[in-house]
């Protein structure tokens, strides 16, 4: 029965990009513009994009997008965990709400002056900005777990480890995967950004150089190798998830 439901989702995968695909290869049809090619002219040049460096800018943004992501994950996973207690969760609170509506992606400037325009200041401004959307929900879904699914534990002489190991990780186990789907949109639009300037590697790079050289073909490979990127990360965690959350889908 799962292998079938499996089945039937990569079916729906394929017929909704099939479906893009066409209403993209209509509108640039109908539009004939040189801005806007068509699928099939998108596809070779993609194809010629492997032959040549597609491949390795396409690894540089994943080594950079994959460790921003877990750098966020290792500092916000702890902390969202410890504030549900609550002398914890006096000092995360007010960060939260003084940090975390300020629009971090201004910063990058200072992150370059103190960190270079190298790989860790990319690293380190894709994990800032994803770190508060994972801690936020962290700390959301550990504070509202309710004291009768720990009292019972308590009563039975349950450490404070075995609690967060049995109760509250569990828990809070899916919202995190969740956050972390969600950040997946957001880490990749920081990483065009980040690799918009200052750099010579990265989808980024290639989607900003084949546009100042009006090479649509080649801009278009780019932005559809990152839209991949993307759906690559956001289904590995979908799969991660399956396999860590067994009792959701059941």
């Amino acid at each position: 029965m799962q292998g079938s439901k499996a089945e039937l989702r990569w079916w729906s995968y394929l017929i909704t990009a099939v479906v893009i695909f066409g209403i993209w290869h209509l509108v640039a049809v109908i539009l004939d513009s040189i801005a806007l090619p068509t699928p099939v002219t998108v596809f070779f040049a993609f194809i010629a994009g492997l032959k040549g460096d597609l491949i390795s800018h396409l690894l540089i943004s994943t080594l950079r997008i994959v460790y921003g992501i877990a750098l966020a994950f290792s500092l916000a996973v702890p902390i969202g965990l410890a504030s549900h207690e609550t002398r914890v969760d006096k000092f995360v609170a007010p960060f939260i709400y003084l940090l975390y509506p300020i629009p971090h992606i201004v910063l990058l400037p200072v992150i370059i002056l103190l960190f270079g325009i190298g790989d860790l200041s990319k690293i380190i401004l894709i994990a800032m900005i994803v770190f508060f959307q994972i801690l936020v929900t962290t700390r959301d879904a550990s504070r509202n777990i309710s004291e009768n699914y720990i009292y019972p534990m308590l009563s039975l002489g349950a450490s404070r480890r075995e609690i967060y190991k049995h109760v509250i990780l569990p828990a809070c186990i899916p919202k995190i995967l969740t956050a972390m789907r969600i950040s997946v949109g957001t880490a990749i639009a920081v990483l065009f950004f980040v690799e918009s300037f200052a750099t010579y590697r990265g989808l980024g790079y290639l989607i900003m150089d084949a546009w100042s050289r009006a090479n649509y073909p080649d801009l278009y490979a780019a932005m559809v190798t990152m839209a991949l990127l993307g759906f690559g990360i956001y289904v590995l965690l979908d799969q991660v998830e399956k396999r860590v959350c067994r009792w959701v889908y059941v």
